[in-house]
């Protein structure tokens, strides 16, 4: 039977990007939809949302609506356009004061409140559409508090009778949190004393232990995030309240929409391949170094290493300042990376470079084209992640035959095997040390399979058959929310 799923997201691809959020929150409100689900979905008009070629338009009867939040009187409208490469439509809040700004997100001290004018937004949108949603979906600690609205300054409205709120988890390291002297911006009123007491002895709010708080279930990225957050090295302070809710928390593991990330079809590369093509992915390769400026008679046989990454700790950046180098040195192989963040990351990586002009290419910033570039051109894929909720990248490089080198946490311990060169199974390298001698021991099992040729295919190939489609994981959502409704 088909929901009404009323879904609210920061950052939806590909109108609005900085991570994997707006990813997930493209994908599945598109597979969703095409499932034959009724969604409401919701996001800010960010200046940075591109007009052009975007089919949009004013709803006339979502205009001028009024908001008052604590001492704070907010207006907003409501645009709406057609999500690209999908049927399902989103609404727009334009509030020009709260998202006419440099950029998605910010550390200005209102940034609580952009967020709560979306999460309210919602609602009272839901009310004007006379949109009885089954399903609340919020998402990260943006829309945190959409659950205990749903249950106090909404709980009035009949509409919402039957709704069930599900509560999702896509970092759990940012909980948005806010000063205590500020809650009266929550809209609650009265129902400000269902915040939770020990945050506000503190002197603060937390979105996103509200949302886990009230939620009536709670999801995350991979199964094995899910445990991984129950615990003190991964929750980040909010540990004993999921494992409190443990029966209540469920991990999905995202799906990747193969409509943009299949080597069979990829709108940015001028050939195409599958598994049994496997030439094609060689001439990517040899094109790709001449292009970056990596081919020279020596470098062309080498394995290329690849990475796309967000330069941060949290990606294990930390471990290649030091495992990098010495890697180089030591063995014949090129690197490619794709970038931005911390500048001390970013200054190592363009020093490399300097050093090894033939043999590392550093690009700045993010290129969705360059990305697709380095998956298919590159023999390995390499993300020695601290802690991962889910990752998209190796399952990418699983599908363009790029053979992932992986840390066993989080999503990444859910989608990549390590390859057993007895048996013939798997479709990586995993290691399980976060430190400079694991991530050695990664690439450099990776570079010793590749050296015997039929084993290096065999495990290329494998990783080529497995299957993270949306389709598949959408399936897991609709039984969740079946389930949550069946409560």
């Amino acid at each position: 039977m088909p929901l009404r799923i009323c879904f609210i997201a920061s950052e939806i691809a590909p109108l609005a990007k900085t991570g994997g959020l707006a990813d997930v929150a493209g994908a599945l409100t598109k597979y969703l939809t095409s499932a034959g689900h009724e969604l409401r979905v919701f996001m800010p008009l960010y200046r940075q949302i591109e007009r052009r070629g975007l089919d949009i338009w004013p709803v006339e009867f979502l205009s001028n609506i009024p908001l008052q939040l604590g001492p704070h009187t907010l207006r907003f409208d409501v645009y709406t356009a057609r999500l690209p490469g999908s049927q399902a439509m989103v609404y727009l809040i334009d509030a020009p004061a709260m998202y006419e700004r440099s950029s998605i997100y910010s550390s200005a001290a209102d940034e609580h409140l952009r967020f709560l004018l979306l999460t309210h937004a919602a609602l009272l949108c839901c009310q004007r559409m006379a949109f009885a949603p089954d399903i609340l979906h919020c998402n990260d600690w943006h829309t945190g508090l959409g659950p205990l609205l749903l249950k106090s300054t909404y709980s009035w409205d009949r509409l919402f009778q039957g709704t069930r709120s599900l509560m999702s988890i896509h970092n759990i390291a940012y909980q948005g949190v806010f000063p205590a002297s500020l809650r009266a911006d929550t809209g609650l009123g009265a129902a400000e004393s269902m915040l939770d007491g020990g945050e506000l002895a503190a002197g603060q709010v937390n979105p996103l232990r509200e949302g886990i708080t009230h939620a009536h279930h709670i999801s995350t990225v991979s199964p094995t995030y899910a445990q991984e957050i129950q615990t003190a090295a991964f929750g980040y302070g909010l540990e004993s309240l999921l494992a409190s809710r443990a029966p209540a928390l469920s991990g999905i593991l995202n799906g990747v929409d193969y409509q943009d990330w299949d080597p069979r079809q990829d709108r940015f590369l001028p050939l195409h391949y599958n598994a049994s093509q496997l030439g094609v992915k060689a001439e990517l390769k040899q094109d790709f170094l001449q292009r970056a400026g990596l081919a020279t008679q020596a470098r062309s046989r080498a394995p290329l290493l690849g990475i796309v990454s967000r330069l941060a700790s949290q990606k294990g950046f930390d471990l290649l300042l030091t495992a990098l180098p010495e890697l180089l040195r030591r063995h014949d192989f090129c690197c490619a990376v794709l970038g931005s963040g911390d500048a001390r990351y970013e200054t190592f990586l363009r020093d490399l470079a300097h050093l090894h002009p033939t043999r590392v290419s550093f690009r700045s910033g993010y290129s969705e084209e360059h990305a697709h570039w380095i998956e298919a051109a590159s023999d390995m894929f390499l993300m020695p992640s601290l802690y991962e909720p889910c990752g998209l990248n190796q399952m990418y490089s699983l599908r363009y035959g790029t053979v992932p080198i992986v840390r066993r946490t989080g999503g990444l311990a859910d989608s990549v095997q390590h390859f057993d060169p007895v048996s013939r199974s798997g479709t990586g390298v995993v290691f399980n040390d976060y430190d400079v001698g694991g991530v050695t021991w990664g690439v450099e099992t990776a570079l010793r399979w590749y050296s015997h040729q039929s084993l290096w295919r065999r495990l290329v190939q494998n990783g080529m058959a497995q299957d993270f489609s949306w389709e598949t994981q959408v399936a897991e959502y609709v039984s969740l929310y079946e389930k949550m409704l069946a409560a």
